[in-house]
């Protein structure tokens, strides 16, 4: 599933792209978002923001469009002249200048303003857009009996966080996944927070998750990393960790896998 720094790229490249005040053409070749596309159709885009996975389209009349991508979820930006949607396409913003295609989301509604804010409010500060709340994030770990690793994907805990970044920022902070998220210390889970802020970000503007420091791998920049060399513990398992030479493990998390260094995380 795309995590949070995927979609607040895809706020900055379609703003970009379709540009704010200006009207847009919607439309839905999948035929599942018609009625949908029509009321947007024509109106002026005002501005678009993310928190977490869940973006958010304001538009002329105060109507929202509210997308989470889910597991198979897709944008495509298209500058200039677009080519022909697929009929998987569920909908198409169109401008002047540019195109935006969407496939395969989990949800694409139009929804209202109070219904905006009510979604805004089950989901926790976001690290990227809000890296001033770390102490919502620490008060609300806080409050957790799950073990860390099922904590930091709860996105009432900490939005925008998914199993790539789960088990990349518990091995920079140096956590056992099991750990109970309550015997986190409010200094362990500010350490958290500040990873999140620092990695997410990161993820934002390289398109990609590269949590590796480039010293640990004998290289001096993360340009042209693989996702093997680019992360510590994520998809590893049997490697060798990049810092200690142990190798990683798989556990798994309820239906979820993670994967950690039993050297640099210790139970």
């Amino acid at each position: 599933m795309p995590e949070g720094h995927v979609t607040h790229r895809n706020v900055r490249l379609q703003t970009a792209a379709l540009g704010l005040g200006q009207a847009i053409s919607a439309t839905s070749p999948q035929g599942r978002f018609r009625d949908g596309a029509a009321l947007l159709d024509g109106r002026s885009l005002e501005s678009l923001d993310a928190h977490g996975k869940h973006l958010f389209y304001r538009w002329e009349g105060d109507l929202r469009l509210h997308v989470h991508l889910g597991l198979i979820g897709k944008f495509q930006i298209h500058l200039g002249p677009a080519p022909t949607p697929t009929p998987a396409t569920r909908l198409v913003l169109e401008s002047n200048s540019a195109s935006v295609f969407l496939a395969g989301p989990m949800v694409c509604d139009v929804i209202t303003p109070d219904e905006e804010q009510a979604i805004r409010r089950d989901l926790g500060p976001d690290p990227i857009s809000m890296p001033r709340r770390g102490h919502q994030f620490v008060e609300r770990l806080a409050r957790k009996r799950v073990p860390i690793g099922a904590a930091l994907l709860d996105q009432s805990v900490i939005a925008g966080v998914g199993n790539v970044y789960r088990a990349e920022l518990l091995f920079l902070a140096g956590m056992h996944p099991a750990m109970p998220a309550n015997d986190v210390t409010a200094d362990e889970a500010m350490t958290l927070w500040k990873l999140a802020v620092t990695e997410l970000r990161r993820g934002v503007e390289l398109g990609d998750i590269l949590t590796v420091k480039p010293h640990d791998i004998g290289v001096r920049s993360r340009v042209g990393l693989t996702r093997e060399e680019g992360v510590y513990a994520y998809q590893r398992e049997d490697l060798p960790c990049h810092r200690c030479g142990a190798p990683i493990r798989l556990n798994s998390d309820g239906a979820r896998k993670i994967w950690h260094c039993p050297s640099c995380q210790p139970g």
